[in-house]
């Protein structure tokens, strides 16, 4: 298991450049599946999920081939669905969440598709049930082999239908948009998540032949079609590093800019920050983060604490409430920190809370931040890192903590940032990695 050691104190200076967002890795790699020829995928991360899923993709016969950093070609004319019944593809699928991404291509284009429950970040529930109702609907038989913990869905055929969506879950409309594409008919997806991953997909699905109405909205039109073809597409930078080099930036006092951010995509990522009271300017496609001393959290206008939520695009993303919690300990003023999505992810504060923040754990999903004003600073301790986000972050503190920090596990943040330590250290941090 790895650890990183970490001298905090360090106030970075620099430019760093987003990598290719994780999430929309796993959803546009596991859509080559669905056509015999060519598709060329840009800007692809280096990351551990990602590496996983493009061996599960070789495993069953697709031809890959990285012709420049982070840009690959693949080619699925040869597909060995045997694989799927093999101890490798088992092993390897269920340590990943994002494994479950190729059912929806295999359905569509071989009617069949098994996978063993994914694995992933332990953040509290994250039911599949979205994504085999949605197979369901379009004519798919499910199977759920609870003694081998297995999931087996196949079709015949499948036909477009009319459905709504439990949940606007990011991963289930994107399985089952790429189920239906080639189903008999039009299917219409009501409630579907429109978050910037899903828009890709779907830009990228009708560069390949697809006929998707709707993009971008919470209704979704797919007129199915008989064959795909090959395309080329470049993945957005990823909006989660781009948050979390804010908070970064503001806790470490630093003055840093992220470049080529595609700031048309983060949505209210920007304004929640400036709420919070960073101090950053956008310069063309650029945010500069200055040197923020201090930083305070706005009040509500009647003078309420400000509360921080979650919610279904264009609302917040989950993903950052951990960074933004982790921040808010250094701010002047007090927020209301509401994660409504997991009820686990909250968890990590106990770390915080040894490191001398001022967190009050209301329940699973809320947490009041008590901002110290830099009166206070969090100081060096060991810890373990629980998942992707809280690994970050927890590596966000000890950057700004006074004397030595180690965390533990930190393949959970390999999972998710790119030679994170790397990069970091080339702004001024003080990060190594040690057996």
């Amino acid at each position: 298991m790895g650890t990183f050691k970490i001298t905090g104190g360090k106030k970075l200076n620099g430019e760093i450049i987003p990598q290719g967002a994780k999430n929309e890795a796993l959803q546009v790699l596991s859509a080559v599946l669905l056509t015999e020829e060519e598709v060329v995928l840009k800007n692809i991360p280096k990351i551990r999920d990602v590496n996983r899923l493009i061996e599960l993709l070789e495993g069953l016969g697709v031809k890959v081939n990285e012709f420049a950093p982070g840009d690959f070609s693949f080619k699925a004319d040869r597909i060995d669905l045997e694989y799927l019944n093999s101890v490798d593809f088992r092993n390897k699928a269920k340590s990943i969440r994002g494994s479950v991404m190729i059912i929806g291509p295999l359905l569509a284009r071989f009617g069949r598709g098994y996978i063993p429950s994914p694995g992933g970040d332990k953040i509290g529930r994250r039911r599949l049930d979205t994504h085999f109702i949605g197979f369901e609907n379009l004519g798919a038989k499910f199977k759920f082999l609870r003694d081998e913990n297995f999931y087996e869905i196949e079709a015949a055929e499948l036909k477009g239908a009319d459905m709504l969506l439990h949940e606007a879950s990011v991963t289930g409309t994107a399985n089952i948009v790429m189920a239906a594409v080639r189903a008999k008919g039009t299917t219409t997806i009501y409630n579907a998540a429109c978050e910037p991953y899903v828009q890709q997909l779907c830009k990228m699905l009708n560069a390949m032949g697809a006929k998707i109405s709707g993009v971008g909205s919470n209704l979704l039109t797919i007129e199915g079609v008989d064959a795909m073809h090959g395309c080329e597409h470049t993945l957005l930078p990823d909006m989660i590093e781009v948050g979390s080099f804010i908070a970064m930036a503001a806790l470490t006092s630093s003055d840093i800019t992220i470049k080529d951010v595609n700031i048309k995509e983060l949505g209210i990522i920007p304004e929640t920050f400036r709420r919070l009271g960073v101090n950053f300017e956008v310069v063309g496609d650029d945010i500069r983060v200055f040197d923020n001393e201090t930083y305070t959290i706005e009040s509500f206008i009647d003078g309420s604490m400000m509360t921080i939520a979650d919610a279904p695009w264009p609302g917040l993303t989950p993903d950052l409430l951990s960074v933004i919690l982790v921040m808010c300990t250094q701010a002047n003023g007090n927020v209301l920190i509401h994660q409504k999505m997991f009820e686990s992810r909250l968890f990590f504060v106990d770390s915080l809370i040894d490191m001398g923040a001022q967190i009050i754990l209301c329940d699973p999903h809320r947490a009041t931040v008590m901002g110290l004003n830099r009166r206070v600073k969090l100081k060096g301790i060991q810890m373990t890192s629980p998942d992707i986000r809280a690994g970050v972050s927890l590596l966000i503190a000890a950057m700004s903590a006074e004397g030595e920090s180690t965390i533990h596990n930190i393949e959970q943040i390999d999972r998710g940032y790119q030679n994170i330590e790397g990069r970091l250290n080339a702004l001024g941090a003080d990060i190594r990695r040690v057996s």
